[in-house]
């Protein structure tokens, strides 16, 4: 059995694969940003040519840059926040070969998440972030794709799925206000800024979806956040998609009987 790890923003997502990665010997977490077999975030997808263009841009990191890239399906996947540089423009850099944001044509987007989707193999994995957020935040904000629009793509997904054992752990949020105002004060910076919350603002106002709506600022943001969690994609994902393998988690009640879980399947290997 494979386990997503979903929610908002601040739902205690990092917090729950924690525990279970801590709980369970022998399950594999993938991080955002980690070389994961079901999710590109923070990682650049360059061909060839690209990565060879890469290398030879940044000599002195080359080392970190081949440590850190890993070969597939005719293309290079290059872990950039993993490499260490006080140069911000390398990560600049490297960020316009993500696949999200709208950075790559759709039929190429679908088409490489469904590959990837189709090919992921393996058993006791825990995913953070994997299944959900960045591809709906990619289609609702990038590309102002339609609620009905995702969910279509959410059957492809889960058609490619078909006969791998998986859960979606999906973490509730009752009060996205109360969440969200709760982790910006804990994710500053050194001198107590909001960098994180203020990356986010910026994130949501540069959107098309945003543009489109004449919308920008905080308000609009949390706004937002319960239809593209809650109200509306998300919640139409779990509840009509995965409605056969979703299930409800908590950080505290069910991490337990969850790594349980992951432990025995480790053990039979």
């Amino acid at each position: 059995m494979n386990y997503f790890a979903e929610g908002l923003q601040g739902s205690g997502k990092s917090t729950l694969v924690w525990k279970l990665e801590e709980c369970c010997c022998g399950c594999t977490v993938f991080r955002e940003g980690d070389y994961n077999p079901a999710e590109l975030a923070w990682c650049a997808y360059t061909d060839e040519r690209q990565y060879g263009d890469v290398k030879a841009k940044y000599p002195e990191l080359l080392p970190q840059i081949e440590a850190n890239t890993f070969a597939e399906d005719g293309h290079r996947i290059i872990c950039y926040t993993k490499i260490r540089t006080a140069h911000d423009a390398f990560y600049k850099d490297l960020e316009q070969y993500e696949i999200y944001n709208g950075r790559m044509p759709l039929d190429a987007f679908r088409s490489v998440i469904l590959r990837r989707f189709e090919n992921l193999h393996g058993d006791n994995m825990v995913f953070e972030c994997s299944l959900f957020q960045n591809i709906i935040e990619d289609m609702m904000l990038f590309r102002n794709a339609s609620d009905a629009e995702i969910i279509d793509f959410y059957r492809q997904i889960r058609r490619v799925l078909d006969g791998k054992a998986f859960r979606i752990l999906y973490l509730e949020t009752d009060d996205v206000c109360k969440t969200i105002d709760a982790v910006r004060k804990e994710r500053v910076d050194e001198n107590g800024s909001e960098v994180w919350f203020d990356m986010l603002c910026g994130f949501f106002d540069a959107s098309p979806y945003a543009k489109a709506r004449g919308i920008s600022g905080e308000d609009a943001l949390i706004a937002h956040l319960p239809s593209a969690v809650s109200g509306g994609a998300y919640g139409a994902q779990c509840k009509a998609v995965y409605r056969c393998r979703a299930r409800r988690s908590a950080v505290t009640d069910d991490t337990e009987s969850t790594g349980q879980s992951i432990k025995e399947g480790a053990d039979k290997q």
